[in-house]
């Protein structure tokens, strides 16, 4: 990505856009040192002044730049969000950051989430994992049923988002989307990782179906298996 340095562009970015701002960090896979040529920089604004806080997406210096621009307590809402859904947007961003301004004010909230990153997402409840059993269930079972190619092309689709989910949220690992689907499977387990894809890669090379349905029947049995019959939901006791 020719001769421009993540860190010198940020803290310029900084230094010329939020002068006035307490502290800022950058993130994401600069940092990580796995950017590719189409990665941005990801920053994190610190700024007590401001009333409420806000995402914005520009373009600097040739950078593309995602903005999360919070004041001093803002964030800790965004935490707890990222904890109800085992999903650590900020968090991870906060925790593996570089301090690119105001490190007296970021290292304890570094440190807060840093030990949130290690204590994992909010825990699931014995009813949600009987919801989630039961869902994850019905699209195996259309999975299993699809004779139509398209139609279970979605369907692997679907049940590679559900069975990540469920197989790393009842283990109170933090999940992902996209690439960070398999990004959250090693930092689970990497031969999970490794045997998740090539079911899935299997599928899609040769249309056999027998590795997704053992890899996912496998993450459910711990907790009772597939489930349909006796499922409910919403009904009232009594009735």
């Amino acid at each position: 990505m020719d001769n421009r340095i993540p860190i010198e562009d940020a803290r310029k970015f900084i230094n010329a856009k939020f002068p006035n701002c307490q502290a800022a960090l950058l993130a994401g896979s600069v940092v990580r040192g796995e950017a590719t040529a189409t990665s941005d920089l990801d920053i994190v604004i610190f700024d007590g002044n401001l009333f409420a806080p806000y995402r914005e997406s520009l373009i600097d210096n040739g950078w593309p730049i995602e903005l999360f621009v919070h004041n001093l307590t803002s964030y800790r809402d965004f935490f707890q969000s990222d904890i109800e859904r085992g999903v650590p947007s900020l968090v991870r961003m906060v925790s593996e950051g570089i301090i690119l301004k105001g490190p007296d004010i970021i290292a304890p909230i570094k440190e807060e989430a840093k030990k949130l990153m290690e204590k994992g997402p909010e825990e699931w409840t014995e009813d949600l994992i009987v919801t989630k059993r039961y869902f994850l269930t019905d699209v195996l079972e259309d999975f299993i049923g699809s004779t139509n190619r398209a139609e279970s092309i979605f369907i692997a689709l679907t049940l590679a988002n559900l069975s990540s989910e469920f197989v790393l949220r009842v283990n109170r690992k933090w999940i992902g989307k996209s690439k960070w689907i398999v990004r959250s499977h090693r930092e689970y387990d990497e031969k999970f990782a490794e045997r998740f894809t090539e079911a899935f890669d299997c599928f899609y090379k040769t249309d056999r179906k027998d590795k997704i349905i053992e890899l996912v029947d496998g993450i459910m049995e711990p907790y009772g298996g597939r489930l349909f019959e006796g499922f409910s939901l919403g009904k009232i006791p009594g009735l």
